[in-house]
Order: C-alpha cells, then structure tokens, then sequence
C-alpha cells in the first residue's frame, strides 16, 4: 500500500496560532460578528473559497465539562458531563436531570462521564465512564433504557468492561453507532502505558466494534474468532481516540490527541495498525505514526503538525445548506478553541481546511454532533458557565 503523505503543517500551524489569539481575546474584538463569513485554507493551493454565515445559539447553560450532547425524539437532547457524572435532558432551553450516576462514575483526571450514544427509537443510552471494580479503577460502557418521558434510566448493563485505567490520564472514550449494522464502535486511550497500543489483548490505545446490546464482537472483526480480548479490536496503534465519525460512504474515521505534535484524523480500516508506540516506559519523543515499526502503520489522514490544538468530537457535516462546507468533517479543538472544517476527496486524501472565525469564541470546544436537521450541536469544555451551543449556516 503507498504510504499516505502527510500534509504540509505550516499553514496549518499559523491558522492555529491566529485562531488562539483570537480565541484569547475579548469577543467583540475576536469575533464581532457570531454570524459571520468563515474563513477556507485550501489545503491543495486552490483558490480559497468562503464558507457560509453562520448563526449559534446557546441551547443549554450552567453545565460544568459538558463532554457529549446527542439527539433523542421530541427535540430531546441528553447532554453527559465528565466530572459531576450527571446526564441531562435539555428540551426548549430548560435541563433537567436525566440520572445522577456520581454513585457509579469513578472520577479523576480526565476520566469521568464522557461519550455517550442514544438510539432514538428504542430510547436506549450508552456511556462510557470510569468505574471502580473492588480496588481497581477502570473505564467501562454501560447501557440504558430511559422511560417514555424521558425522566429516568433503568435496566443498566455493562456493554464493555475492563478498558484500563491508571491515573485517569487517557481515559479516551468515544463512541458510535453504526449507521448500517448492529454494530457500538468504542475509541479508548491507552492510559499513558506504553505497550497498550499494541498489544492487542489490552483494550487501551484501540478502536473497538463490538454488538451494540451484548458486547459480542462483531462478525467481520480481524481477531473476531480469538479467546481473548483482541476480539473486541478494530484498529490498534493509537494514542488516546477523542472522535469517531461515519461518513456519507459508511468509512469511519477517529481523532485523537497528538503528544507534542500531530493530533491526527485517521480513517479506519479492519485491523490497520496506526503507529503509536511509546516505548520504553511511556516515551512521548516518537511519532504519533512511527513507520520504524514491524509491518505496515497507515498514516493519518491529517495531522496538526506542531503545535497540536487537542482536536476532540467529529461529524460529517451534511446538507446543502451548508454551501461548500457540505461533505465536510467537522472537528472540534479543545487548545485551539476552535472547528476545524476538513475536506477529504473520495479516497480520503485532504482537500482543504476551513476554520470559521465565528466558532473560535467560546473556548474549549469538546464535541461536535450532527443534529437531524443538518445543524451542529458543539459543547464547551471550559470547566464551569459550560454550554451547548447549535450551529445553523445562513
């Protein structure tokens, strides 16, 4: 397979650095127009071309590390946030407590509540948070059922168990539905231990497919006949998985944190080793993709280069309303206080990268969601005052 080129990080390195800047200022001076045009590096040397106005309203307020937001029925939006373990339901602008599970959330660093799944139709919850197991710590995913209103959880079953834990440090955890499938993909971190990325019967540094009720491995998973649990593994090689998206084509893609440089987006492939392997003890110095590895490491699809702007959530973006920003993956940056509107060409290759300025004004920027009717929903990761936010083009 031709090794994927790595774009040139540059340009991207300055936008990131304009774009902190800009973060860092007062908002009348950063952003004096919420609404107003983006701003496109094309990364293929085109002439840039201008993305949509776009208009963000705050949906939800008062939220402390707000970490997911997804959709259920009746304009329904259960929000998770990482260290007081509280889902939410916000509906009209007013949120309530969906379950306070602090009793069941182990809690420390950046390990708490973070991702969560919701299939609408059977009002089933997902999550992935840490645990406490007799003496040990570990981060799980567990599911729900929520009643008819909405108004509490019950019936809960452990999904996937046993992803390691140390300080709290890596904890990950993103996950996903399959569009197509029965399939739950679950992004981990490796935990800040050097050799989980690799080994593949360690749950750390991963990207998991496993049945969306059971845990069951899925059929088609590379190590799906083992007795251990490489079974569970989709890819392996990565450092501390934040995103996962599936595109229009039924691809998924992850991103996930860099060290010192090169936060990456990978698109997946069954059983591809992505190149993270911090060894001796937990050596940050190497490549986030080291080719002097044995065999074949797939490179990223786009990296940061240095320095990183901690890209975290992704969603396709889709609609046409969003002009030339539809088909776009859309990628939330914590340091960089910003979305990041990646194109990629059918076979994956970069296209260009537009960085709205109207979206670099709210700080820490943790998830990004795509809502049923096209618009995003974005969650702040500021620590206290967090929010929701919904993005529409115009």
């Amino acid at each position: 397979m031709r090794p994927r080129l790595r774009p040139t990080s540059v340009s991207l390195s300055l936008a990131a650095l304009v774009c902190g800047l800009l973060a860092g200022l007062p908002p009348s001076l950063a952003a004096p127009d919420a609404s107003g045009p983006g701003a496109t590096d094309a990364g293929d040397g085109r002439t840039p071309s201008a993305a949509p106005r776009l208009r963000v309203r705050t949906v939800a307020r008062g939220l402390e590390h707000a970490w997911d937001v997804q959709q259920a029925r009746g304009g329904r939006l259960v929000v998770s946030e990482r260290d007081r373990a509280r889902l939410s339901v916000v509906r009209k602008g007013r949120r309530r407590t969906l379950a306070d599970l602090s009793g069941q959330v182990w809690v420390s660093g950046e390990t708490g509540l973070m991702s969560i799944a919701v299939h609408a139709r059977t009002r089933t919850v997902w999550a992935c948070h840490g645990a406490s197991v007799g003496s040990d710590d570990e981060v799980r995913v567990t599911r729900w059922r929520a009643n008819r209103s909405w108004r509490r959880l019950s019936n809960p079953r452990p999904v996937v168990t046993g992803l390691p834990a140390t300080s709290g440090r890596h904890g990950g955890c993103r996950l996903m539905l399959d569009r197509d499938t029965d399939a739950l993909f679950v992004g981990t971190g490796d935990a800040a231990v050097g050799t989980n990325p690799r080994n593949l019967d360690s749950l750390g540094g991963k990207v998991l497919r496993v049945h969306r009720r059971t845990g069951a491995p899925m059929p088609g998973n590379p190590y799906a006949d083992a007795s251990s649990p490489r079974r569970l593994v989709w890819t392996y090689g990565h450092r501390n998985v934040q995103g996962l998206a599936q595109r229009r084509d039924g691809t998924v893609w992850s991103v996930e944190h860099g060290s010192y440089r090169d936060d990456e987006v990978n698109l997946l492939v069954a059983g591809g080793d992505y190149g993270w392997n911090p060894v001796p003890g937990y050596e940050e110095s190497v490549p986030m993709t080291d080719q002097s590895l044995p065999g074949q490491q797939r490179e990223a699809a786009w990296s940061s280069g240095t320095p990183t702007v901690a890209t975290s959530g992704a969603a396709w973006v889709r609609g046409r309303q969003w002009g030339s920003l539809q088909g776009t993956l859309a990628v939330a940056a914590l340091k960089g206080s910003e979305v990041l509107f990646l194109r990629f060409d059918a076979a994956g290759e970069l296209v260009s990268v537009t960085r709205p300025p109207a979206l670099a004004r709210f700080g820490r920027l943790r998830s990004v969601t795509s809502a049923a009717d096209g618009d995003l929903l974005l969650t702040t990761d500021n620590g206290d005052g967090d929010r929701v936010l919904r993005v529409s083009p115009r």
